[in-house]
């Protein structure tokens, strides 16, 4: 029996200053007692804010414009507000998106359980001291960190932290909205597991809000497919796995491949989604479909029943109805753009002009902490040598905390390293360089950081932001500067550029934003480039346009890039040579693909198998 039925939901944002957004429109689905749903799509399809509205935590401007939300026979849109508390936490609970950043700061992880459980329960503290052990031990942490501030838990276990609080008071539904984005893919699969073994052993029905497809596969009963506010495909993890009856949800899968394969190709879906506010006449997927026939800009499709799922598509329905019992061909399904393909083996050639820019012999970075009265030491890096060479991307692959980040701040002179040399174009030793000599090898050595929304200054112009290196390491004259920064804009694919000049931060999308990021540390014309983790706050579609870009970059200008992440697939694709670290140490390193294809440590095959892949879990699904 559904635990949860949502009829007709649309959503709204209006405000005085611009046209309404239909942000949700008529979302209809049911969710039954100890399922696990996984809804996924682009950023700004509408996931959030659907999931915020069944659960009435929109904020202003954001309105439930229409339709019903039917949880245990009462309606959570019209339930008085007094009649909602009572059910919060106790029967519905969420673990919010950014949710390493929703732990109170200056309280101790007991106090945050004892101040959530009071707020919903009676229990004497003894007895929440009692749960809050349960919960901890529950989520595979140790209650010795129940003493432990935020600051001083890993990314992961204040995720699990937070899973925990969700289930404080054994709620009988959990929204979990982006709960693993930003964490690296062996904690990532570690909470996934976790919370399905939990789920499994206590009953609880789940929706999982996700950009990333392959990881919603991983432990999604069923899954659902939004585009632009709307609902366009739902069925079976499995059945979706077997065949996509939207292509949108075929554009999503083909992002992913398995990067243990010989050759990896991977796809991206042009264009981008409509602006929501104007009105629309036939399907919104139309201007970016590879299978469009004449009818899509005219009608709009419903979401119709089938092959045992639902798709709002009108070729799929006519596929379908043409049957009419008998078994047809299937439409002719058309192939996305390549992106971005990794060759086998033995490919990758270092050439003359792949000569040495930066080489790092046996750099060692120690941190000395204190807690209290005692003093301890941690090594971030111990004994690392690599170089860095033209036209070529050397990757730097390894869990959160293994010293990717560390050595990235020491090579770019952020930090002096503890011991070992930093040569930079064979004779100027970075280590030893202070004042202006730093500044002047940083305008050599630029930063491609994580978050591109972070990385940018919300107040200033996307064509300040551009100038600013120039007018400081090139030291150009305010109308030189401007002219460069528009064909930097123009070089990182944001045509034209004038559309974009003026525009600020939060007026771009997050694909928009890494381009800006990109383009910015391209305008002093570097011969490094140290890219962390540029695409895992992306969309895994804008992951491949992104990937594309910072490939033909390296190439075309001749520059060495330092390429740090945890994901083993974009590694692949994008670099020559992989070095992997684990606990500060190099454990394995050799051309990309060999690497990958043949690992060689114990640690490499850990990161490879945590990768979400959906291709693997389809042909574990074909063999039984």
């Amino acid at each position: 029996m559904p635990i949860m039925d949502v009829r007709d939901l649309s959503v709204t944002y209006a405000t005085k200053f611009r046209p309404p957004t239909r942000a949700v429109t008529h979302a209809t689905f049911s969710i039954d007692a100890g399922e696990i749903v996984g809804l996924v799509g682009e950023s700004g399809s509408g996931k959030s804010t659907l999931g915020n509205a069944m659960l009435r935590l929109l904020v202003p401007p954001g309105v439930v414009s229409g339709g019903s939300v039917m949880f245990e026979g009462k309606d959570l849109v019209t339930l008085p507000e007094d009649e909602l508390e009572k059910i919060r936490w106790r029967d519905l609970s969420t673990v919010f998106q950014s949710s390493m950043n929703s732990l109170n700061p200056v309280m101790n992880i007991e106090s945050q359980f004892a101040d959530t459980i009071r707020a919903h329960a009676d229990m004497s503290d003894g007895q929440i001291r009692k749960r809050t052990e349960e919960l901890l031990q529950m989520v595979r942490i140790d209650p010795e960190f129940m003493r432990f501030y935020p600051h001083e838990l890993s990314g992961g276990m204040k995720q699990r932290v937070n899973v925990a609080l969700a289930l404080a008071l054994e709620p009988k539904f959990v929204l979990l909205d982006e709960p693993t984005t930003g964490l690296d893919v062996v904690i990532q699969k570690q909470i996934l597991q976790n919370l399905r073994d939990i789920q499994r052993e206590q009953g609880f029905a789940v929706m999982l809000i996700s950009h990333d497809l392959g990881t919603v596969m991983e432990v999604s009963d069923r899954v659902m497919v939004m585009y632009a506010g709307e609902i366009v495909e739902s069925q079976s993890a499995r059945a979706m796995l077997r065949r996509q009856l939207h292509p949108y949800t075929r554009g999503l899968l083909g992002s992913y491949a398995d990067p243990k394969q010989p050759e990896v190709r991977i796809t991206y879906i042009p264009g981008r989604p409509p602006d929501l506010t104007k009105p629309h006449q036939g399907c919104l997927f139309t201007p970016r479909c590879v299978d469009r026939i004449d009818r899509c800009p005219l009608e709009h499709p419903e979401l119709l029943p089938v092959a045992g799922g639902e798709v709002r598509c009108l070729v799929t329905q006519a596929w379908w109805e043409a049957q009419k019992g008998e078994r047809q061909d299937a439409p002719a399904q058309h192939e996305y753009a390549s992106a971005i393909t990794a060759e086998p083996p033995g490919t990758d050639q270092i050439e003359p002009e792949n000569e040495v820019v930066l080489k790092v012999e046996y750099v060692s970075k120690r941190y000395t902490r204190r807690r209290g009265f005692k003093k301890s030491t941690v090594d971030a890096a111990v004994d690392v040598s690599f170089v860095l060479r033209r036209a070529w991307v050397t990757a730097l692959v390894g869990q959160s905390g293994s010293g990717k980040s560390t050595l990235a701040r020491v090579i770019t002179g952020v930090e002096r390293p503890t011991a070992g040399t930093i040569t930079f174009r064979g004779s100027e030793r970075v280590d030893e360089m202070s004042g202006r000599e730093l500044k002047e090898y940083r305008k050599h050595v630029q930063y491609i950081f994580q978050d591109p929304f972070s990385a940018l200054n919300p107040a200033h112009s996307v064509i300040y932001s551009l100038m600013r290196p120039l007018r400081n390491f090139l030291h150009m004259s305010r109308s030189e500067a401007r002219a460069r920064a528009m064909e930097e804009m123009e070089t990182v694919g944001l045509s034209p550029a004038s559309l974009y000049a003026d525009k600020f931060p939060h007026q771009l999308s997050g694909g928009q934003r890494q381009r800006i990021v990109v383009a910015r540390a391209l305008a002093p014309n570097p011969d490094i480039l140290v890219a962390d983790e540029p695409t895992s706050m992306l969309d895994v579609s804008i992951r491949a346009e992104i990937l594309q870009l910072l490939a033909a970059l390296v190439r075309d200008r001749n520059i060495a890039m330092l390429y740090i992440t945890h994901d083993l697939l974009s590694a692949r694709l994008l670099a020559d040579d992989i070095l992997v670290l684990n606990k500060g140490r190099v454990v394995e390193r050799g051309e990309a693909a060999r690497v990958i294809t043949q690992p060689q440590d114990d640690y490499t095959k850990v990161l490879l198998n945590a990768i979400p892949n959906p291709f693997a879990k389809g042909a574990e699904l074909a063999a039984h």
